[in-house]
This record gives structure tokens, sequence and C-alpha cells, in this order.
């Protein structure tokens, strides 16, 4: 074949043509990459990162207790951060009411008890997930909170113990890499003891306090009274058929982050 009939050939122009067709594939396939799979990428590499603070606060939350029940001295828990933040912070609170029968005059009474919480936060992206009043708690974009780990409430037909553990502390640190947490008893935890409660009433105030309305509700079997959504603040109650005992356990943990 001459080279007037090379240049004219079929042939060469359908080569022509399977490679733009197979570079025109080649770009739009790097440009679904690129738009699509970096993102995805990137969106699984923050839940990893998400469910492993999610893990790092529930060991955290275990050995912080050990303190608040005086089975320590102090604990010390390391913990990675991902580019977010973690602190002490807030001001969540609980106050209860018990109603206690007095034999003397044959009166009931109502004995209110009040403390502030707070909590020790981490943040990352659009996520926080907390220690607070012994339970480990987190709260999403949604605006929707759950409950990593339950609080340390004990509850059965005659007996009632409810934890009151204040966070102290002023530190904070964000960043990436690991940091120590440190949680040392500020004082001797403090039981004090009723007896004869005929009711108990619980109000919560917290960030969280939807997933403390679900915890009082389902696993301590209380009635919820009110949800104040303005205030974050939930209300329970519970009347005894019969008489139960109510311990409080308060307790002062101060929270250093190194």
């Amino acid at each position: 074949m001459g080279r007037k009939n090379i240049i004219k050939s079929e042939n060469a122009v359908s080569e022509v043509v399977d490679v733009v067709l197979i570079l025109g594939i080649m770009l739009i396939a790097i440009t679904v990459i690129t738009v699509a799979g970096f993102p995805a990428l990137q969106n699984m590499q923050e839940s990893g990162h998400k469910e492993n603070i999610r893990q790092s606060f529930i060991v955290l939350g275990e050995n912080v207790n050990k303190v608040v029940f005086d089975h320590a001295p102090s604990q010390s828990i390391e913990l990675k951060m991902y580019g977010g933040g973690i602190w002490v912070t807030g001001n969540s609170s609980i106050y209860v009411e018990l109603e206690t029968w007095n034999a003397t005059n044959s009166k009931t009474e109502i004995q209110p008890i009040d403390i502030q919480l707070r909590e020790l936060q981490n943040q990352y992206e659009d996520t926080t997930i907390s220690y607070e009043n012994t339970g480990v708690w987190a709260k999403y974009e949604t605006g929707e909170a759950v409950m990593v780990r339950e609080p340390q409430f004990i509850n059965s037909d005659e007996l009632l113990v409810i934890p009151f553990t204040l966070v102290t502390g002023v530190d904070g640190i964000a960043g990436e890499g690991l940091v120590r947490v440190i949680a040392e008893k500020d004082s001797v935890p403090q039981v004090y003891k009723y007896q004869n409660v005929s009711a108990v009433n619980i109000t919560i105030q917290s960030p969280y306090y939807t997933a403390w309305e679900d915890y009082l509700n389902e696993t301590l079997e209380m009635q919820i009274v009110d949800m104040d959504h303005m205030n974050s603040t939930v209300n329970a109650s519970r009347s005894y058929a019969k008489n139960i005992d109510v311990y409080i356990l308060q307790s002062s943990i101060e929270m250093t982050i190194e």
C-alpha cells in the first residue's frame, strides 16, 4: 500500500478514534474518583476517628468511675486527638427531691439535694462525646443525643443509689496527637442515706437531656413529667408502693489534661 493510501486508510482513523475514546473514559473516571471518591474516603476516615473517640471514652468512663466510687485515688487515661478539642466545661446539674416519712410527727417531708455536675467533653467535627455523672454521652450534628455508657445508678425494688459527680478543672487542649487525662478525687466521697422514701423526683439539666430521658424512663422506670427543650432539662418522677432506701453518693473529681 502506498503512502497516499495509508493516510486515507479507515483503519488508521479507527485507531485514532479508539485512543481518543480511551483517553476520554480515563478522564471521566479520574474526575469521578476525584469528585466522589476522595470525599467518601474522607468521610470514612472521620467516621473511624469518631468511633475511636467513642471507644476511648468508654474506657475513660470505666477508669474515672474507679475514682468516683473510691476504688482508686486517681486514674490516668491516654486519648488520641484527631484535630478537635477536649476540655472540662458545661453547667449541667442534677436536682433530686425525696419524699420521706417522718415517724416523729407522722408526716411526709421533702428532702431536696442539688449539685452542679459539668462534663469532660471531646469535640470533633460535628460530634461531641462527654463523660458526665458516671456515664458517657454523645451528641451529633442532628441534635440527637445518645447514651454511650450507662451512668452508675443502682436500682432495685428496695434500693436506689444516685451518684452526684462534680467534674472540676480548667484545662483544655486542641489539636492532634496523644493527650493524657488525669482524674483525681478532690475529697473522700460522701454517702448519704435516706430511709422510708415513698417517691423520688429527679431533674437533670444537660446537653444530653434527651438521652437522660431514655435512661430515667427505661432503666429507672420513672415517669417523664416534663421536657424543657429551651433549657435542656428533663424531669422524671416515681412513686413506690413500698418505701425504699435511697443512697446519694456525692463526689468531686478534678480533671487535668496534659
